[in-house]
């Protein structure tokens, strides 16, 4: 611990790192009843803490060292601290990352001059190809957290927090991938603050510390997952092991409804955007709160990165209805006669707000829903079944089925040989409760839905797929409906899309 202490006051961070500030998050302290303070480590020049821990160890190189350039595998913010500090010294640089590394940091660590080669599906096999080539070159190795100066570097996160809270803080809580970062934090708080709770943060796909520690050695995993790429480690170093046996309190592991829902909850405070891995922290934090009913407390978590690819946003946003509580998802059967939709909206769901309704006739007996729901936390997901089995409703809870949430939601529909008469409408619903009960209320009920497709966007109205079946006498009766109801409407029963996949 002091050797650490002392490597953390004298460190050569700050030539090319900056102290980042420490931030309250006012609305997520208002809704946890705790002060939440957020450490803004995204604002760093290359967007994660990795910097520091990078140039950190770079810097102390002797000059021999440095001619031979730099070389290190990384899934991204390692491989753009090295890339970083290897161009603001003029040294050579090569970085060895997965192949499954989002293009966000790929380009980065380009732009910073460094040589990229790809390797891999994760840490573990980029860091064997590294290891390689660094024995071909006589390179010098820039490990990602196994290292004396990379985890003093880290440790400086540890320095100033404790300088801008004035040591008032009852937990911190710190994403870990290899464990550098929470080592260098839990080395440094210790020595000065015992008291302060240091609380690891773990994906549960891919939690080595957390198996490690609980095994008391170091634990391999043979199968890890990368949502969470920045902390995709099979398994974490000798010293960063050591240490948080010796020095962390406590670690955490989330799933990935609840780091989605970590990062909306970070751009709700910050307005910035911040990746899996980065949101570790605050989804960790959560977690503890509401697992331990903890009240009144001053609690830290690092925001420790923010290289996200754009396109992942869709996935993180429908995720992150469900690992908040907002969403639960269900499938549901009902007869396949006139009305009963009518009958199941108006007495099970008026009251409550739709999220997705996906419905496609297959038989005459039987319709199948695969049916999202805004209705709050676990109770009342059972109570929500439990209202619908004693209605007679064959009902499945699939809030926590990663088959439906994934795959499934997305595949409801394809043709139907039973739907001969069938036209295809697209609608704008308003996003209020009743709006679907209302349709249904006002169609005559001698017109059949045959297919029905809806998904909440979060917007003012919602776009709603429908197929009906309608006699062609009843044309100018149809006109009419869609006429008084008012919804805005194209007819879409000759799109090419719809008679290839649908019709």
């Amino acid at each position: 611990m002091q050797e650490i202490l002392k490597k953390v006051l004298t460190s050569k961070v700050y030539e090319a790192a900056i102290e980042t500030p420490l931030e309250e998050a006012l609305l997520l302290s208002a809704e946890l009843d705790n002060r939440i303070l957020l450490k803004r480590e995204d604002l760093q020049p290359v967007f994660s803490f990795k910097l520091r821990g990078a140039y950190n160890k770079i810097a102390h190189l002797n000059p021999t060292e440095k001619q031979q350039g730099v070389i290190t595998a990384s899934a991204g913010n390692h491989a753009q601290g090295v890339a970083f500090s290897a161009q603001k010294l003029g040294l050579k640089a090569l970085i060895v990352m997965p192949a499954t590394t989002p293009q966000i940091k790929i380009d980065a660590v380009k732009n910073y001059g460094a040589e990229i080669v790809m390797h891999g599906d994760n840490y573990s096999e980029a860091a064997e190809r590294c290891h390689e080539i660094q024995q071909e070159t006589g390179m010098t190795y820039i490990h990602p957290f196994d290292d004396k100066l990379v985890i003093a570097g880290q440790g400086t996160v540890a320095d100033e927090l404790l300088r801008q809270s004035a040591g008032q803080l009852d937990a911190i809580f710190v994403p870990v991938g290899g464990g550098g970062l929470i080592s260098g934090i839990a080395a440094y708080v210790k020595a000065l603050s015992p008291e302060i709770k240091v609380i690891g943060v773990e994906p549960v796909d891919s939690d080595a510390m957390y198996q490690s520690l609980q095994a008391n050695k170091r634990i391999h995993l043979e199968s890890i997952g990368i949502f969470a790429d920045g902390v995709a480690v099979r398994q974490v170093g000798k010293l960063t092991f050591d240490l948080c046996r010796q020095h962390v309190d406590e670690i955490i592991r989330v799933n990935t409804d609840e780091l989605c829902d970590a990062i909306k909850s970070i751009y709700q405070a910050t307005r910035s955007i911040v990746e899996p891995a980065g949101a570790l922290g605050v989804a960790g934090l959560k977690q503890y709160v509401r697992t331990g009913n903890i009240k009144n407390q001053t609690l830290v978590a690092i925001n420790s990165g923010a290289n996200m690819n754009f396109e992942r946003l869709r996935y993180v946003s429908e995720r992150t209805q469900t690992g908040a509580g907002r969403e639960s998802l269900f499938a549901v059967t009902l007869p396949e006669k006139p009305g009963a939709l009518r009958y199941f909206c108006r007495h099970l769901l008026d009251s409550v707000n739709i999220t997705e309704f996906n419905y496609r006739l297959a038989d005459r007996n039987l319709a199948q829903l695969f049916l999202g729901v805004s209705i709050g936390n676990g109770i009342k997901r059972e109570e929500f079944s439990d209202r619908l089995n004693q209605e007679g409703y064959q009902t499945i809870d699939l809030t926590d089925n990663e088959l439906a949430k994934t795959h499934l939601r997305y595949m409801i529909g394809g043709r139907s040989k039973e739907a001969t008469s069938e036209r295809l409408f697209r609608f704008w619903f308003p996003e209020r409760p009743g709006a679907l009960t209302r349709f249904l209320a006002d169609m005559r009920q001698d017109w059949n839905i045959s297919l029905f497709h809806y998904r909440s966007q979060g917007g003012e109205f919602g776009r709603v797929l429908i197929g009906l079946e309608v006699p062609d006498q009843h044309e100018q009766s149809l006109k009419t409906f869609f006429d008084n109801l008012g919804y805005h409407y194209i007819e879409e029963t000759d799109d090419p899309a719809y008679q290839l996949f649908l019709h």
